[in-house]
């Protein structure tokens, strides 16, 4: 628990060693999200899914300016993969810990992509 108390303070989320979250090359943020890579690059390869991507990018909220504080940088939310199952566009996010940003991007997410599958893996 004080881990956990610790990492909200901090806003510093203890990981395993790089070596233990790395595969294909690539250092993911946690074993859990290299997992579920491990996973969906299976699914890709017998067909399940298709366009598998990492990280896309998706904008929440565009930049502008404002007449006193001037310009404001877009709001932006980056999740773990993107892929087709079915002709339907889905989205994972990969979650240990919900912090209180990433439930203010997800709820912008869903209002702005209703279209998208939004799903949230364990």
């Amino acid at each position: 628990m004080r881990s956990k108390l610790q990492a909200e303070k901090t806003g510093r989320i203890k990981v395993s060693p790089k070596d233990e979250r790395t595969l294909d090359g690539i250092a993911f943020a946690s074993k859990s999200e290299m997992k579920r890579y491990a996973e969906l690059k299976l699914l890709e390869r017998v067909g399940t899914i298709k366009m598998l991507v990492r990280q896309p990018k998706f904008i929440l909220q565009e930049s502008f300016i404002h007449p006193v504080f001037g310009k404001q940088r877009e709001i932006s939310y980056i999740a773990d993969f993107e892929y087709y199952e079915n002709g339907r566009c889905v989205v994972e996010d990969v979650k240990g810990m919900k912090t209180e940003v990433y439930k203010l991007k997800r709820k912008l997410f869903l209002a702005r992509y209703p279209e998208i599958d939004f799903r949230e893996v364990k």
